[in-house]
């Protein structure tokens, strides 16, 4: 079973890893064309919402300790892939 740091600590590079990948997709957003641009923007707001839910869900995890932390993981994963298949839709 995989320990609480390690989790957490892969869990956190990953969405750092996300998080400049949207920072990226927002810039080139500003870059294209109106038409293009709220359809594009739609989807990042979209994408940063589930970011941040994934980022306040870790932020508990890291907080919680025992029993909880097996609860708030289920939690954790949930957003995450929610947050990974927003990320896979915004490509196509």
């Amino acid at each position: 079973m995989e320990d609480t740091e390690g989790h957490v600590g892969k869990r956190e590079a990953q969405l750092k890893r996300w998080g400049a990948k949207l920072d990226q997709l927002v810039a080139k957003a500003e870059k294209a064309g109106a038409e293009m641009k709220i359809e594009r923007r739609k989807r990042i707001d979209d994408l940063k919402a589930k970011y941040q839910a994934a980022q306040s869900k870790l932020a508990e995890l890291k907080a919680a300790s025992g029993e909880k932390w097996g609860v708030l993981k289920t939690g954790v994963e949930s957003a995450w892939n929610e947050l990974e298949a927003a990320f896979k839709k915004l490509k196509n």
